[in-house]
């Protein structure tokens, strides 16, 4: 059987296409996963439920203003509370495993809404991460 130059020409530059094709693909596919799982840039140590939140808020669109996220350490517990964007929304305060406690200010008087413990003594705030996006 005889082939034609020309014919193992055109089958040597289809196969080097899907070659290219193929790494491109799996070039973009990596990038896109590089970028897409940027950790965020946590300033301390966090339990996993918190920073899968914090990851979900830095894969949305900016808040404004940026969201803050705070360690409240207080009677010897740690919670977790989360600004939230703009006005009339509540902030929110979560314990070590992600379970909602209330949201201690914020609302459309700012006061809210009342579910909050008592805290006995002071409360140390410690920044945990910020939304330095622009």
């Amino acid at each position: 059987m005889y082939i034609h130059k020309k014919s193992i020409g055109v089958i040597f530059k289809l196969n080097q296409m899907k070659l290219i094709t193929s790494f491109c693909i799996v070039w973009l596919m990596i990038s896109i996963l590089i970028i897409g799982c940027k950790k965020a840039d946590l300033k301390k140590d966090v339990p996993n439920c918190i920073e899968l939140k914090i990851q979900k808020i830095a894969n949305k669109a900016v808040q404004n203003p940026p969201a803050k996220v705070w360690e409240w350490q207080v009677n010897g517990q740690r919670f977790y509370y989360f600004t939230s964007d703009c006005c009339d929304q509540y902030n929110y305060l979560y314990d070590d495993d992600c379970n909602l406690v209330c949201a201690p200010d914020g609302g459309f008087i700012g006061g809210g809404d009342g579910r909050c413990p008592q805290f006995n003594g002071q409360i140390e705030k410690i920044l945990v991460w910020e939304d330095d996006r622009k």
